[in-house]
């Protein structure tokens, strides 16, 4: 049994004497939901302590969890504050990535260190630098669509757009900047990851999608200029390292059809079959839940069992119960 923030009662399906069987789940954060407030760094790190708790619980109850998050306003800032200081040289986006995985990590790994010290769970925290193999070819380097950084009023997106910046709108909630995203091929650090998991260390990897880099016919690798979306890279990773569920945490408890309308109607379970026929009706928009919903069938998709949750912060283990959020099934 588990009580969450607001007092509900919430009972955890366990085997053995009150543990969960062995099952493996992806936990994959938003950049948007692991922000909030003002976007400062105090208050990041509030937020990634209240998140990480939940994180302990599914330790506690028997879960492997391997963590990835996202970095869309983080590594936004950062090129921003990049390109803004004239006095040192331009940093290529990919290197941003990297220094968006370095500060996230570094938040999520030392916050769980603390909770856990303070419940005396022993388990070691690893995060993990990681690299992720694109195609250079991926049509989405003409086609810029995943959102990073701030989001700004009408009037100073035109200003942007003024100095060559590409802007969208956001669901209804601004304009952002928006850059490449290519799909993950390969995992460069996956076998690393995989023996850190298997010594039981609860893994932080694939921040921010991963660092983007090409191979090229040497078996060279280098970076290239683009942000991977953190959920095709969640899949591709729970994939590779025999995930059970990969559980989406996002700023939203369900996914929904009509958002935002008077006729939202919430989603609490649905196969795959349904939820490709309410992408293809337009129900999910780009850059936002739509590849948080491709991820998820895609991942569900690759295994026979295999689930996928999706819901907001607070609601982790009511979610990957199916209490609460949205559950996706074959």
């Amino acid at each position: 049994m588990y009580f969450n923030g607001n007092g509900k009662c919430v009972f955890i399906n366990c085997k053995l004497g009150g543990m969960c069987m062995s099952k493996r789940v992806v936990v994959s954060f938003g950049g948007n939901a692991l922000e909030g407030g003002d976007g400062s760094f105090s208050d990041q790190l509030s937020r990634i302590e209240s998140s990480v708790c939940e994180i302990v619980d599914l330790v506690k109850y028997g879960y492997e969890v391997i963590i990835s998050h996202g970095n869309g306003p983080q590594v936004g800032r950062i090129l921003l504050e990049n390109e803004m200081c004239k006095e040192t040289p331009l940093v290529p986006l990919d290197v941003c990535v990297g220094m968006s995985q370095g500060m996230i990590g570094y938040y999520i790994e030392q916050a769980l260190r603390n909770v856990m010290y303070k419940r005396k769970i022993k388990r070691r925290v690893v995060v993990v630098l990681t690299q992720v193999i694109v195609d250079k070819d991926d049509e989405c380097f003409g086609k810029p669509s995943k959102p990073i950084g701030p989001f700004y009023d009408k009037i100073r997106a035109e200003e942007l757009e003024g100095k060559g910046y590409i802007l969208r709108e956001d669901s209804g909630r601004g304009y952002r900047r928006v850059v490449a995203s290519p799909r993950p091929i390969e995992i460069v650090e996956i076998e690393e990851i995989s023996e850190l998991m298997k010594k039981g260390c609860i893994v932080i990897a694939c921040g921010g999608g991963g660092i983007p880099v090409i191979r090229d016919e040497r078996g060279v690798i280098k970076g290239i200029s683009g942000v991977i979306d953190k959920d095709f890279a969640s899949s591709r990773l729970g994939q590779d390292i025999g995930a059970d569920k990969l559980l989406i945490v996002t700023a939203v408890d369900h996914v929904a059809l009509n958002f935002g309308s008077k006729d939202e109607v919430l989603l609490d379970k649905v196969n795959i079959i349904d939820l490709e026929r309410y992408m293809r009706e337009g129900h999910f928009a780009e850059g936002s839940m739509l590849p948080k919903v491709k991820a998820s069938i895609e991942f569900v998709k690759s295994k026979k069992n295999r689930k996928a949750i999706i819901t907001s912060l607070g609601k982790v283990i009511e979610g990957i119960n199916g209490v609460t959020g949205t559950m996706i099934t074959r």
